[in-house]
């Protein structure tokens, strides 16, 4: 609990057995933890048996592998039932160090945001933390692209440590969203498209064998599906109805926090 808030980290996993007690340790290690909850998308190594293992742990498997939105899905579904208040994804390739949990958490306990970004790209240093040119390039060029047309200011769109308040997933139509990686871009636009606001804090982030990526060709489909989505909210935007992620009655709801 923080400020009376329960706080439920989620874990989407996909053969995370090397990582996950190491990212859990740490997860559990602020004390501010109420409860984490892993959803395995059918893995292939022993990341169940391990996780059932782990105290103050809800472990959900998925009987055939449903991607990284639909793993998602299943996570803020899960911790909604499970009366959180404060929802923070942390991947269980300990990719993202889980000791920014707590500003995350007490960011959106205290009101003052209802999501909450880490930033690979604040501060710096994602070259220097090792994140690979080509992917920092086009990172820092399509995260341009994506502001000037949906006429926003975050320093990056793809970051895959996020903190949502539990009434803001409530608000949104996750399952308009994609059940692959462009989830995590559709539900951000979502969250703009409600005239909420993002906060983002700096993140350091490791890359190794073990953490998670997609390949170059599944990044450029990626990319091409962020400026689609880009220019779905673009035209939405322009009083063109009937796009599910951007229903035309949420456009007036006016700014909020």
């Amino acid at each position: 609990m923080l400020d009376g808030k329960k706080i439920v980290v989620v874990m989407p996993a996909y053969n995370a057995a090397r990582t996950l007690k190491k990212t859990y340790d740490e997860v559990m290690s602020h004390g501010i933890v109420d409860l984490v909850i892993l959803v395995d998308d059918s893995s292939r190594d022993e990341t169940v048996l391990i996780a059932r293992s782990l105290p103050s742990t809800l472990v959900h498997v998925h009987a055939q592998n449903c991607g990284y939105g639909g793993n998602q899905k299943s996570c803020y579904r899960l911790a909604i039932q499970e009366g959180a208040d404060v929802v923070i994804m942390v991947h269980p390739d300990y990719q993202y160090t889980p000791k920014l949990i707590p500003s995350m958490a007490s960011i959106i306990a205290q009101g003052l945001y209802p999501c909450v970004l880490g930033s690979r790209v604040l501060g710096g240093y994602a070259l220097r933390n090792g994140m690979p040119l080509w992917k920092y390039v086009s990172n820092r060029a399509l995260t341009f692209i994506e502001n000037v047309i949906i006429g926003a200011k975050l320093s990056e769109y793809h970051t895959g440590y996020r903190a949502y308040s539990s009434e803001l997933l409530k608000c949104i139509n996750l399952g308009s969203c994609s059940d692959d990686f462009m989830f995590d871009n559709q539900i951000l636009a979502q969250i703009i498209w409600r005239r909420y606001t993002i906060a983002e804090i700096t993140c350091p982030t490791k890359y190794f064998a073990e953490a998670s990526s997609i390949n170059f060709r599944r990044s450029v489909q990626y990319g091409f599906g962020c400026l689609a989505t880009a220019l779905r909210f673009r035209w939405a935007r322009l009083g063109f109805p009937g796009d599910p992620l951007f229903p035309a009655t949420h456009v007036s709801d006016g700014d909020r926090q």
